[in-house]
């Protein structure tokens, strides 16, 4: 047991040392690598900065093990949590390799100690590490947008039926707000000048957020569309629609939160209660327990 733990420690040194060396080497990356390094580096901190330098030289191996179609869908859910600190796909892969091989080392040093339980923490680290932060992205973001939907269809309504065209009453309220929507409207006005239609560019729109309200949105605006509806008509019965799911979703959300808070008050509120209780009626009724102890010996 010691040679192993001597062994896995000694590799974990090494390891350590040769990321190390790689990290400072000077060796140059290819060009399209190091411009994802840059991509967003204002945002990231110094940690994650260190972390995608180093993991960086590996990123189209692990590109190449996840496959083509594993890559798009990694992709496309980085959109949809917005590319949290500048995170890109390239990114990505580096992270994963690194958390990985760290992950492994640590299994591999808990393995020889004996403590299956923290390799197990060591190998789900290795493997998950790299999506926590595109799981919480899409998360808060998607929170934050079905939030803000329906106050901005609810003023896009008034601006369009002040006499306003719906691309320019668009650019007009997306300039008025800040935030994930706000960011998805600008870029979907983007496209559009640069060429692409209407109904692409909110299908792109659809594709980047993993937001029912935002289908909702798109759906409705294109079958509008096609049916020839008043365009504020439309924006105000979607507006209406989203709060009405959403109050049935809180609803929802209500109704299973009460059996969670009736089994935690069982499991932790009632046998805290009971053991003041009992410890109050016992020291106040002047009973010796060390005699009591002493009896039952």
């Amino acid at each position: 047991m010691g040679l192993l733990l001597g062994l896995a420690l000694a590799a974990a040194v090494l390891g350590m040392i040769a990321g190390i060396r790689m990290l400072r080497s000077g060796t140059p990356l290819p060009p399209d690598l190091a411009l994802a390094l840059e991509i967003g580096s204002s945002r990231v901190s110094a940690g994650g900065s260190a972390v995608d330098r180093l993991g960086m030289r590996f990123a189209p191996l692990v590109l190449r093990l996840m496959g083509r179609r594993a890559v798009d869908r990694k992709r496309r859910r980085i959109d949809q949590a917005g590319n949290p600190q500048g995170l890109t796909i390239d990114r990505y892969a580096a992270r994963r390799f690194v958390y990985g091989v760290f992950g492994v080392l640590v299994t591999v040093v808990f393995v020889a100690a004996g403590v299956p339980l923290f390799a197990l923490l060591g190998l789900a680290f290795g493997a998950f590490a790299a999506d926590i932060a595109i799981w919480q992205g899409i998360r808060d973001r998607r929170d934050v947008i079905d939030r803000t939907l329906p106050d901005f269809l609810d003023v896009l309504a008034v601006v369009v039926s002040a006499g306003l065209g719906f691309r320019q009453a668009l650019e007009r309220v997306s300039e008025r707000y800040e935030g994930p929507w706000a960011d998805e409207v600008r870029i979907t006005l983007r496209q559009m000048d640069m060429g692409v239609s209407r109904r692409q560019a909110f299908d792109e729109l659809r594709r980047r957020n993993d937001s029912e309200p935002v289908n909702q949105f798109v759906s409705a605006l294109q079958q509008g569309e096609e049916l020839g509806a008043p365009i504020a008509d439309t924006l105000m019965q979607i507006a209406r629609d989203m709060r009405r799911t959403d109050a049935q979703n809180a609803r929802r959300r209500a109704a299973r939160a009460i059996p969670k808070a009736t089994m935690a008050t069982l499991v932790f509120m009632v046998p805290a209660t009971m053991i003041v209780i009992v410890t109050g009626m016992l020291l106040g009724s002047g009973t010796d327990l060390t005699e009591i102890l002493d009896d039952s010996r």
